[in-house]
């Protein structure tokens, strides 16, 4: 599947600045301004990949899911919000469209009735660390831990254990393979967005998601309150879109779970399961 590193023992950011050095040594008896080039390339990808939301060359990073599934996987990031999670909660049950909230910590523990509400209509939750950080990823191991490890704390007391995560804006650094690995938890990112800039920029997001959409797409969009004056309606509107658009394409949404085939979240055995949860998946 793409998006995925291949290799169990070294993430391609390894291999590649093992070539690099070596092509570097091998150059460097030639002449030494000749060895700058492949150093100056691998640090060129090391630059550009984390804003590449598909790419693993820091270690492994689901970007899409299956396309024989002839399905897309809806995704929404950055809540709960007690404004726009309720009214988007409706949306999807009409369309009995399933799910993943991929939210932040500090807004979960502020919000629990509707964190409550999303996983009784049987979505699913991921972390997306605890104050969404936009340059979490350029610290230190240890606060991205702490961001990862406080959100998973927050959603203990609602049932659940998310085996997702998603890095803030879909950035990745080097560091992150390794606390996926402490915490137990995979990276997801998204193949189709909306170019919303966290709803700042609402109109047109149906057309930007749906041009090019594909079985296997992850969908990613923001179920935060809407910037500007009479922006909720508007922005309801194009998610409704997006859901009428992807049947007009023949396509299913399923669950996250079901487009890649790995769960997304555990349910602890004491919380019971509503009918919507079992059929949507966790």
């Amino acid at each position: 599947m793409r998006g995925w590193c291949r290799s169990p023992f070294r993430s391609p950011a390894e291999w590649v600045g093992l070539v690099a050095f070596a092509l570097a040594a091998g150059l460097l008896c030639l002449h030494p301004f000749l060895s700058m080039f492949p150093l100056a390339g691998f640090l060129l990808c090391c630059l550009v990949a984390p804003l590449l939301p598909g790419s693993g060359f820091f270690g492994p990073v689901i970007s899409r899911g299956r396309p024989e599934k002839n399905a897309v996987a809806l995704t929404f990031d950055d809540g709960p919000d007690p404004e726009t999670t309720p009214l988007l909660l409706e949306l999807l049950a009409r369309y009995q469209a399933p799910a993943t909230f991929f939210v932040n910590g500090n807004k979960a523990a502020r919000f629990p009735k509707i964190m409550r509400q999303l996983l009784a209509h049987g979505h699913s939750v991921g972390n997306h660390t605890y104050t969404h950080d936009n340059f979490i990823m350029l610290k230190s191991h240890g606060a991205l831990l702490g961001e990862m490890v406080h959100t998973q704390e927050v959603l203990a007391p609602f049932g659940i254990i998310p085996h997702a995560f998603r890095p803030p804006v879909g950035v990745v650094s080097p560091r992150l393979a390794g606390v996926l690995r402490q915490t137990g938890m995979y990276a997801v990112n998204f193949s189709r967005r909306a170019g919303d800039r966290g709803n700042r920029r609402v109109r047109g997001i149906a057309g930007r998601i749906l041009r090019r959409l594909r079985a296997g797409d992850i969908i990613m969009l923001h179920d935060t309150r809407p910037h500007g004056q009479g922006q909720l309606g508007p922005w309801l509107d194009e998610v409704e879109q997006v859901l009428v658009g992807i049947g007009e394409r023949r396509l299913q949404v399923v669950s996250l779970a079901e487009l890649i085939d790995r769960p997304v979240m555990s349910v602890r055995e004491t919380v019971a399961q509503s009918p919507r949860h079992d059929r949507f998946g966790g």
